[in-house]
């Protein structure tokens, strides 16, 4: 009974829990019988799932666990960005406080390296290398450059156009890694003006980063000229922005910031009007023009030909352009500032060297002829003899037998002491601040004998005389030299900063000349402008101002034209001196350009 009792309870718990289970009038359990499901069914809605999962299994595993670090590092890269903020560099003004050297504002373009493998980096260049006017190989050399896992952006090209960043900025998204800011260029407004005196800038390479930990990448510094000498006060300090970005390199916060400080502004000593003259009147022709305030020693004027464009090297310079500036009569040398044989304009050293050694006196005469024979050579007069004549008709008539006579009395060794006095192989380039030049030389039997290992012939005096053989002159020194006749015998040393003027650097030198010696040499450049080599100077539109023709003799080419003056002749205040290659005679080439630029500064005194 137990056992019964047991059976029938067990049974009655089962029915009450299970839903498939009914009871009938007569209280008796039936049990409703269903369809069976297919089992291909349920096999394949768990392969689908198992198949779902493993997928994302596999894809969770290449994120995390394949590119795991590569990927976090990218999305971080792509959240935030430090962005160096250039300063304004500081202007280039000339002495009047007119720009020659100034900024704005321009949008650049800059890659973000790591956004993108080097092989999607070289579809890009492909695709943006038309869009920015900038070769593939160059876009390509910046990025392996920087690196292409640099956290730094590297600048592509700051001279877009209105239509490239429309494109860009339609084509945002698929464009990753790109990005367009404004920033401040530097600009010359006034083209090649001064080219070789104001220089140009570039980037800083690695080398320069290393030596200076504090500039960002990118950073702009000058390469040439003042840009270079005063790099540190026109460079200013950069600043830097911490910011958030999304895909399409919109900013969204920023975290931080470094406001950048602006250059300071350079003021040289060079009149820009008087700059452009020298530099119209040269022309196309080889040569330099220089003019100097005769009692300060300031540059007026330091034209150079042929010139170059520094706007070029605002934006990535292309190799073809390069090249194309190499081949152009080296536009980058400073002609200012390298030697060339100064021909008959030396006869004022040879003057200054005859009188101060006591050998003549301002009253000495020396007969002339038509040549004088030194160990079988026939050295020639120039215009046949003049007789008789004193030192004021040999500077005017530029008598050259006068001066054989002189040298031979009075010996190398005097004209070179008195060469370096005047400031022939004496100026020191370093006020300046172009490191882009030399200096003359006026060679003594020594220094031949050092040399060339040969030695020192009576013909070398004789040609040394005159200005040629082996003395070199720039255009500078020659300015320089003839500034010492006409301030009364101080040789100023000639500087292209305003800073500098009237300071303890910048001091003239007492040369060592008797006022009776430079008055009768200024006596003598004057009556070459009044009746001798030079009338050409005395056409009325000027005051009258006095001055020294030379044609220097070069071997195997036309002569070099030279003209070197000061003025006005009663009180001068400017000297200049020009040199144009192969030009000729003084009077024909040089002469006239000292003319122009002596028109503007007088026009500017009235």
């Amino acid at each position: 009974m137990l056992y019964q009792r047991f059976i029938s309870r067990s049974i009655v718990r089962q029915l009450s829990f299970n839903p498939r289970v009914h009871f009938t009038s007569s209280d008796r359990p039936t049990v409703r019988k269903e369809a069976p499901r297919p089992l291909y069914r349920g096999l394949l809605l768990m392969l689908v799932a198992t198949g779902l999962i493993g997928l994302q299994v596999h894809r969770l595993v290449q994120l995390q666990l394949v590119k795991g670090a590569e990927n976090r590092l990218r999305a971080e890269e792509n959240r935030i960005r430090l962005i160096p903020v250039p300063s304004n560099r500081g202007r280039i003004l000339d002495r009047n406080g007119t720009a020659i050297a100034d900024n704005h504002q321009v949008r650049g373009v800059f890659f973000w390296p790591r956004e993108k493998t080097p092989e999607q980096w070289k579809q890009a260049a492909n695709q943006l290398s038309e869009l920015l006017d900038v070769p593939v190989s160059s876009i390509l050399k910046e990025l392996e450059r920087i690196g292409y896992q640099s956290a730094t952006s590297v600048r592509i090209s700051n001279n877009l156009t209105p239509e490239a960043f429309i494109w860009l900025a339609e084509n945002a998204e698929k464009m990753s890694g790109v990005e367009i800011r404004m920033e401040s260029s530097r600009h010359y407004p006034h083209g090649n003006l001064a080219a070789q005196v104001v220089g140009y800038i570039g980037e800083a390479n690695l080398q320069e980063l290393k030596a200076n930990p504090d500039w960002p990448m990118g950073m702009v510094v000058g390469q040439l000229g003042i840009e270079a000498l005063a790099n540190k006060d026109l460079v200013g300090v950069w600043g830097a922005r911490l910011v958030e970005v999304n895909a399409k390199n919109e900013e969204l916060r920023i975290f931080g910031e470094k406001s950048s400080q602006g250059g300071t502004d350079v003021q040289l000593t060079i009149d820009i009007n008087l700059q452009r003259v020298a530099e119209q009147a040269l022309g196309q022709r080889r040569g330099a023009a220089v003019a100097l305030n005769v009692k300060t020693g300031e540059v007026l004027a330091m034209a150079s030909s042929p010139r170059f464009d520094p706007n070029l090297f605002t934006r990535p310079i292309t190799p073809q352009q390069w090249e194309e500036l190499q081949g152009l009569d080296h536009p980058f040398l400073n002609r200012a500032l390298q030697g060339y044989p100064p021909g008959s304009t030396f006869k004022i050293v040879s003057s200054a060297a005859g009188m101060a050694s006591g050998h003549f006196s301002p009253d000495s005469v020396i007969a002339t002829s038509d040549s004088i024979t030194i160990g079988g050579i026939a050295f020639k007069e120039h215009s046949g003899g003049l007789g008789i004549i004193g030192f004021r008709d040999a500077l005017a008539f530029s008598s050259n037998t006068f001066f054989y006579r002189l040298g031979m009395a009075i010996g190398p060794g005097t004209m070179a002491k008195w060469a370096r006095n005047l400031g022939i192989g004496t100026t020191d380039l370093r006020l300046l601040g172009l490191t882009e030049g030399s200096s003359g030389w006026v060679p003594t039997p020594e220094d031949k004998e050092k040399m060339f290992g040969e030695p020192w012939f009576l013909g070398d005096t004789v040609t040394m005389s005159i200005g040629q053989g082996s003395v070199l002159a720039t255009p500078l020194e020659l300015a320089v030299m003839v500034s010492a006749i006409a301030n009364g015998g101080q040789r100023v040393k000639p500087h292209l900063l305003s800073s500098m003027t009237n300071t303890p650097a910048t001091q003239p030198v007492p040369t060592g000349l008797a006022p009776d010696v430079i008055q009768k040499i200024r006596e003598g450049l004057v009556a070459t402008v009044q009746y001798g080599t030079a009338q050409v100077m005395n056409d009325g539109s000027i005051p009258l101002t006095g001055g020294k023709t030379g044609t220097s003799e070069v071997w195997g080419q036309r002569s070099h034209s030279v003209y070197v003056a000061f003025g006005a002749a009663d009180q001068a205040e400017i000297a200049i001196a020009v040199v144009v290659e192969n030009g000729g005679f003084g009077s024909k080439a040089a002469a006239p350009v000292a003319l122009e630029m002596f028109q503007t500064h007088f026009a500017g005194k009235k």
